[in-house]
């Protein structure tokens, strides 16, 4: 069944993120998963973010752990793979500790980066990209993904934007079921 989620009334972002926390507790309820679950939250903070900000997002979605990763010797390495996402076309496969993604997820916090071309090692997917933040989804300890959003202007995301999409990732992590990821 499709939840009942009607677009965000707010006339700021504080308002939006109160009003993105409802529609992304709806759009789980009831639904384990967590393919489903990106897919419909990457569409729904997409969307909504682009109308209520007026700023240019080009990118929102999300990396996984990639269970299939493997050192030249066949041994286990912590990378990320595409996941459910809405933008243009990305990179694939993020090792951790590289780009934003990548560190995010190795250093298991927020990255919110304000001009891209001053981050050491920044993977640019999309040359239209000047800034990001990166939240990590992290079950039992240990990160299993990461939520990625990225912005064509420089300053596109404070500390609003941080404190409402780390609620998000909360609430997916406790509404999935990660099997197939974990």
């Amino acid at each position: 069944m499709t939840p009942n989620i009607t677009p965000s009334t707010a006339s700021n972002k504080a308002e939006f993120y109160s009003d993105l926390e409802l529609q992304i507790q709806a759009v789980v309820d009831g639904q384990r998963n967590w393919v489903t679950n990106l897919a419909n939250t990457s569409a729904v903070i997409y969307h909504g973010l682009r109308a209520i900000t007026g700023k240019p997002i080009n990118w929102v979605g999300f990396y996984v752990l990639d269970q299939e990763a493997k050192t030249s010797s066949g041994a286990p390495k912590e990378a990320l793979i595409l996941g459910p996402f809405q933008g243009k076309i990305a990179c694939t496969n993020i090792l951790f500790g590289r780009g934003v993604c990548g560190t995010a997820a190795a250093e298991k916090r927020t990255l919110l980066v304000k001009d891209v071309h001053e981050f050491r090692g920044h993977i640019a997917c999309d040359s239209a990209t000047n800034s990001e933040i990166v939240v990590p989804l992290i079950l039992e300890g240990r990160v299993i993904g990461v939520l990625d959003l990225d912005c064509e202007v420089t300053e596109g995301f404070d500390e609003v934007d941080q404190a409402g999409l780390e609620t998000v990732a909360k609430i997916l992590v406790g509404a999935c079921d990660w099997r197939g990821v974990i």
